[in-house]
């Protein structure tokens, strides 16, 4: 049984050498990086943006952190954030060829210039690491043990072309220089002709570089059907030649939903990692780092701001930075709060109708608002009533980061009934009011939508029943055909109706 000994920012097996093990010590050392190599993310990151995650006041903090240096930088947020090892998104390639160096018998070792105690608790859970080694270790000096500074402390310990090193950045070409085979994770082009350059000859492991394919995942542009609703006081209205302001308006809600949908994968990033389906998400998987989601943000939200100032309308530019910033404090602060989430979804999914008012400049009716209300509650308590089914299939009690137990499913179920049928019920009330008698000659045609608002809402309920509701709503209907049937029915009834004068 092997001797195991621990010291801070290292750990190491003493083992007694049998003729086999003397021989294996002649074989040249595996050396990996963790950040981009064996984790496909970036760890100081992502503990930045958990930390974010559960306390936006942190914001204040950074760059006091920042301004001293990256050392301290790591060492505060480490201090206040070690991500689970278990949850991060390990590199299968990397895995496996750690794993054939170990039954070489070759020494394998893990040196990383994320701060030592994150470095250990991946070394602990994986157990596949003679050596565990990073920044604010003893061995280090106090330095941050990456460039420069990984290659001298790694030649002086296994000596020059001694070892073999894993590594995926510019960063590592000082480490590849000082290595007996330099070996790269997904290398893209640049990184390429940068060691071509230096004369070094990079050894590929596992797929390609990175793509933009993650990036335009991670802003769901499927997401985008919800901003539909934009359109729905020009066409209640019967407004047509208000159109092109609302497409626009739809367009600069795209963008900043895009943004939004950004942030709060980065605020989810270690409770999308404990789900069965979200761990695949960009951001949870690794394919996606946080510095190129934060570039993104800036770039939408500055897009989007641009075109809404060429609308002119100080209404829809109110609307628009409320938008933001409740989907930001919902993202950060609010989902995580029991029924608030689902009366502020239901909101925000209220706040598009607004701002199609805003674009057009048309007044919104007490009806429409009142129908909306009662809808996008239902629509919102579907949302993650759809959620608890998935945890209960699971066999879990509870949602991470959520404020529900899959206990509470009945009452949910409840919520999202009566509040359909009663926004049904102000449909019908629309109906038969006098303000249908200015826009619609045939009333009577109205009457028959509310049957198949009936039959379309129960039918979304028992979809989520039964667990068949993937999605958002609202997304959902749009891929659904007996949705869009309804939908296309629904139009054809309001034709048929036909507008007043």
């Amino acid at each position: 049984m092997p001797d195991l000994g621990v010291y801070e920012g290292a750990c190491f097996l003493q083992l007694d050498r049998t003729a086999t093990e003397v021989a294996a010590l002649a074989l040249p050392a595996l050396v990996v990086d963790m950040d981009g190599t064996l984790v496909r993310s970036d760890t100081l990151y992502d503990a930045v943006v958990t930390l974010v995650g559960r306390d936006p006041g942190v914001l204040l903090h950074l760059p006091l952190w920042v301004s001293r240096g990256k050392v301290a930088l790591k060492l505060a947020v480490a201090d206040r954030c070690i991500l689970d090892a278990e949850g991060l998104p390990y590199d299968d390639a990397v895995l496996e060829m750690i794993r054939k160096a170990r039954a070489e018998g070759r020494q394998v070792a893990l040196v990383s210039a994320s701060d030592h105690r994150q470095v250990r608790a991946v070394a602990d859970y994986l157990g596949l690491f003679d050596l565990a080694i990073g920044t604010g270790s003893p061995d280090t000096a106090g330095v941050n043990l990456a460039g420069p500074q990984k290659a001298r402390f790694l030649a002086e310990r296994y000596g020059a072309k001694g070892f073999d090193y894993i590594g995926d950045s510019q960063a590592d070409l000082a480490v590849w220089a000082e290595a007996r085979q330099a070996i790269v994770v997904r290398r893209s082009l640049t990184l390429q002709r940068e060691a071509e350059s230096q004369g070094l000859t990079l050894t590929p492991l596992g797929t390609g570089g990175r793509s933009l394919m993650p990036l335009l995942r991670a802003m769901r542009p499927h997401q985008w059907s919800k901003n539909l609703l934009i359109l729905l006081p020009v066409m209640a209205s019967h407004r047509l030649e208000m159109l092109g302001p609302a497409l626009l308006a739809m367009l600069i809600f795209s963008l900043v939903a895009s943004s939004v949908y950004l942030l709060n994968d980065l605020a989810d990033l270690g409770t999308d990692r404990a789900h069965a389906r979200k761990r695949h998400r960009p951001f949870a998987s690794g394919t996606l780092s946080v510095t190129w989601g934060l570039t993104a943000v800036g770039v939408l939200i500055g897009t989007a701001a641009v075109l809404a100032f060429t609308l002119a309308t100080l209404a829809f530019l109110k609307v628009l930075a409320f938008y933001f910033l409740a989907t930001f404090a919902y993202s950060f602060w609010l989902k995580r709060k029991l029924l608030v989430d689902i009366i502020a979804l239901a909101g925000l999914y209220t706040v598009r109708i607004f701002a199609g008012g805003a674009a057009t400049g048309i007044v919104l009716s007490e009806w429409l608002l009142a129908f909306s209300m009662f809808l996008f509650f239902s629509l919102a308590a579907i949302k993650r009533q759809a959620e608890l089914v998935d945890m209960q299939k699971s066999g879990r009690k509870s949602t991470p980061g959520r404020g529900y137990l899959t206990d509470d499913l009945p009452v949910l179920r409840a919520m999202a009934v009566a509040s359909g049928q009663a926004a049904v019920l102000v449909f019908a009330l629309y109906v038969n009011s006098p303000a249908t008698v200015i826009l619609y000659t045939h009333q009577e045609a109205m009457w028959l939508i509310c049957f198949i608002l009936f039959f379309w809402l129960s039918r979304m309920e028992m979809m989520t029943h039964r667990g068949l509701m993937n999605d958002d709503p609202i997304v959902f209907a749009m891929r659904d055909r007996t949705s869009l049937g309804c939908l296309v029915a629904v139009a054809g009834l309001v034709v048929l109706a036909g507008s007043g004068g």
